[in-house]
């Protein structure tokens, strides 16, 4: 095999699918449903695409069932002795609504699992607005009420975890990818949480 050839191989069309693929990771999640080509990319360089990015400190999350991939700051041992690299996918500290919108979609698409039905989650905005108004302070502006927690469900849109629909009245899908990052464990001592969440919300409102 000639050198000319060993170039061609290695700058061919995989290498140009290899650059296009860390771009899109490196700038947000990649669903199977919103680039089905790219999607197949990945299924086929994974193995390339985990190296690469291994070499920038992040790993791959790639879960074909739910379809989506992410990178994220490869975890690393207290014991490891390797150096350890600044952060490449900067952590966003939520608001304690947006982290309580989050945990109660993601125990909804628990209970949606659960009763077998169909694979998406499609909830109204008014069925989102009731599932956080228990857990605000009581106001009696609803109007007031609906804007704050149109704030809430915009930034949620922004972080990936749900996907506004276009078509009827608003409403919105649950992205699968929310199950990767509060995980059957959390899941499982929401109730525990959930209870801390309302003790904080007593505070809050108990200091206004």
């Amino acid at each position: 095999m000639t050198d000319e050839t060993q170039r061609d191989e290695q700058h061919g069309p995989d290498s140009a699918d290899l650059s296009a693929l860390i771009i899109v990771l490196l700038k947000g999640v990649l669903y199977q449903d919103g680039d089905a080509g790219l999607w197949n990319g990945l299924l086929n360089l994974q193995a390339r695409v985990r190296d690469y990015v291994l070499v920038l400190g992040l790993e791959l999350v790639l879960d074909e069932a739910e379809g989506y991939a992410f990178l994220r700051s490869r975890t690393i041992a207290e014991d490891d002795d390797a150096p350890k690299l600044p952060r490449l996918v900067a952590r966003r500290p939520l608001s304690f609504p947006v982290s309580l919108l989050l945990a109660l979609l993601r125990k909804k698409m628990a209970e949606f699992d659960a009763s077998g039905g169909d694979t998406r989650l499609i909830l109204e905005r008014e069925a989102i607005v009731d599932l956080i108004r228990l857990f605000l302070p009581e106001s009696s502006n609803e109007v007031r009420l609906i804007d704050q927690v149109d704030t809430h469900i915009n930034k949620i849109v922004e972080l990936g975890f749900l996907r506004k629909l276009k078509a009827g009245p608003p409403a919105f899908e649950v992205r699968r990818i929310l199950k990767a990052f509060v995980d059957a464990q959390w899941l499982a001592e929401f109730d525990t949480r959930l209870a801390a969440y309302q003790s904080t919300l007593n505070g809050v409102t108990a200091h206004e």
